[in-house]
């Protein structure tokens, strides 16, 4: 009977290695990045197929001094992890800053806005003039870089310049392709926006 008891504990734990339900420290969230009605906006499916595994989002392991409610953002593997206690996080798959437009330190969320505007910097400006007619912002929308939702970083000296937001490009996660800021799947960064708080901390590691 040990045996049998055995096996089918056995068998329960593969099927369900194989459905796709369960990773180190809990849950994988792969069947949410179907198509959502947001604000009026309809974002499209996401073919989570086609990103990485181990950028889904998912609950792990994860064991920090922070106190939960901190993001922290591992640039080198693409990570952002939301510290929720007791040894576990959300983790979600990143891009980050392409070559020379990486950084490190420590932020915090002074402001958060749902479908923000985009408002290029002067210095992105002159880097691409093309873009000179959004600077005085561009509408929100489902083309709009920020996304869905944008949380804006500050340190000590002020406004950053950086941001934590959505991105219609789900295929630059994973990657360095921006200016420093950190982009998420649109539909992670809706649920990042809803777990994290104003003031909350941030390391960019």
């Amino acid at each position: 009977m040990r045996m049998k008891s055995f096996a089918i504990i056995a068998a329960l734990a593969l099927s369900t290695a194989i459905a796709g339900c369960s990773t180190i420290g809990g849950q994988i969230f792969s069947n949410d990045y179907g198509a959502v009605t947001d604000a009026g906006y309809q974002l499209p499916r996401i073919p989570i197929e086609k990103v990485p595994r181990q950028y889904h989002r998912q609950e792990v392991n994860y064991d920090t001094k922070e106190k939960p409610g901190t993001i922290i953002v591992d640039t080198q593997n693409k990570y952002l992890y939301f510290v929720e206690g007791d040894g576990l996080a959300i983790r979600y798959g990143i891009g980050v800053g392409r070559e020379g437009f990486e950084w490190h330190g420590t932020a915090h969320i002074a402001l958060k806005r749902e479908w923000p505007t985009w408002t290029p910097p002067r210095e992105m400006i002159r880097r691409q003039p093309e873009l000179a007619k959004f600077a005085n912002g561009m509408e929100p929308g489902l083309k709009n870089p920020l996304g869905a939702r944008a949380m804006y970083l500050f340190n000590k000296g002020g406004d950053m310049g950086y941001r934590l937001h959505g991105s219609p490009e789900w295929n630059s996660i994973g990657k360095a392709m921006s200016s420093g800021c950190i982009r998420l799947m649109n539909q992670d960064i809706i649920d990042l926006y809803d777990r994290a708080s104003v003031g909350a901390k941030v390391i960019v590691m």
